[in-house]
């Protein structure tokens, strides 16, 4: 259920009907091939598509909350033998109201004889990694057991999503407040102060001078400013996704915030590896669809490499102990339970041993942060006051 891997798109599509008339309109699906099959099942022929921008598109993606409801709600009632279909129609009211009419499509699909799997493939919302666990459940006949362990893994995984773009927030949200302090400060009251100041012939210290000019010209351009920060504030809304992108990639190197995505990722990692495992998929094909929710290069290509070295006939064991990337305990551990047969346990309980670190770690941070903040605050607000304060105290001390 990783979000980078969640891929519905909408398309503007151009469909001829088995009747001989054309219908355009709007579809969301995973690709044009799952649009197609889409619109076959309502007797017509795709002909053309068009995809649309992010933005233009009100249809949300289901959230890492909706498929824990979702998966919680179908595995509660199916293993009490509620068909299918009707534990769809159930489960279609604890999702958010925007996606009750995915679930709607999802069990139309599933009452026309489609598999849950390929239905949850058209629908779209549902990542390689859901779709995997469903159709391994297909084969063993325990849809309820796998809806289990993803309901599992999404609340665990949601407890540690977003630690460190939380991080990020709260002192954004601080510096941001003490920023627009400052610019009106800067534009009304320092240029106020310190053109009186120089009409009454008081001397202003060089400093207060810069401030002052700079106030001046603020506020002479106000509107020229104030256009270019909504257009930056719009830019940032139509291009959320790449400047998302753009942040991880920053929070990954930043020091102190590395060590928290790092053990953010390995607890998606392992609480999706952990699930599919239960599930009785092959380990190299667990590897491979896991892989999908880590978006750290080096990880990520070690544990391609991994799978490909499994499916060539390497043990576990050893190629375990190759995967730089992750700590030395991970891999002692693992090798560990290889040995013991006791591979599954060992992925739930690393999952939640990365939980935990998560959350110590992030309270570390947070203890570094704030004396920080209040530094950069103090700096900000502080250089506004001192600008005022100077000519004041040259007058004061001129008078003694």
């Amino acid at each position: 259920m990783s979000r980078a891997a969640n891929t519905t798109r909408s398309f503007f599509y151009l469909a001829n009907k088995s009747s001989g008339g054309k219908a355009m309109g709007i579809r969301n699906a995973r690709s044009q091939r799952a649009l197609a099959d889409i619109l076959r099942s309502e007797k017509q022929v795709l002909i053309r598509t068009w995809k649309l921008p992010s933005w233009a598109t009100n249809s949300p993606e289901m959230s890492l909350k909706d498929h824990a409801e979702f998966d919680s709600q179908i595995a509660q009632l199916v293993s009490r033998g509620v068909p299918l279909t009707e534990a769809l129609e159930i489960a279609s009211t604890v999702v958010s109201s925007g996606n009750k009419d995915r679930i709607d499509r999802l069990r139309h699909a599933v009452s026309q004889g489609t598999s849950f799997s390929d239905a949850c493939r058209q629908v779209g919302s549902f990542d390689s990694v859901t779709v995997a666990v469903y159709q391994a459940s297909e084969k063993t006949g325990d849809l309820a057991g796998a809806c289990s362990q993803l309901a599992h893994g999404a609340r665990r995984r949601l407890s540690v999503s977003g630690k460190a773009a939380t991080l990020m927030i709260y002192p954004a949200i601080v510096l941001s407040i003490a920023f627009i302090a400052a610019t009106i400060m800067l534009v009304l009251v320092v240029p106020t102060i310190g053109n009186a100041m120089t009409k009454s012939g008081i001397e202003v210290p060089l400093f207060t001078q810069i401030l002052v000019s700079v106030g001046n010209f603020l506020r002479e351009y106000i509107l020229y400013f104030a256009s270019s920060l909504i257009l930056i504030i719009v830019g940032a809304i139509l291009f959320r996704g790449t400047l998302s992108k753009l942040a991880i990639k920053l929070t990954r190197n930043a020091p102190f915030v590395r060590d928290v995505v790092m053990q953010q990722e390995l607890t998606r990692f392992f609480s999706v590896i952990s699930a599919m495992t239960k599930s009785g998929i092959p380990l190299s094909d667990a590897i491979q669809v896991s892989s999908a929710v880590i978006t750290h290069p080096k990880l990520n290509s070690d544990l391609k490499k991994l799978r490909q070295r499994l499916i060539e006939g390497g043990v576990f064991r050893s190629l375990i102990s190759k995967v730089e990337a992750l700590p030395l305990s991970t891999r002692r551990l693992l090798i560990a339970a290889d040995q013991a047969g006791d591979l599954e346990s060992a992925f739930d309980g690393l999952a939640l041993d990365h939980a935990e670190e998560v959350d110590k770690k992030t309270a570390r941070l947070m203890a570094i942060l704030e004396p920080l903040l209040i530094v950069v605050l103090f700096l900000i607000v502080g250089t506004i006051i001192l600008a005022i304060m100077l000519p004041m105290l040259n007058m004061t001390s001129g008078a003694m």
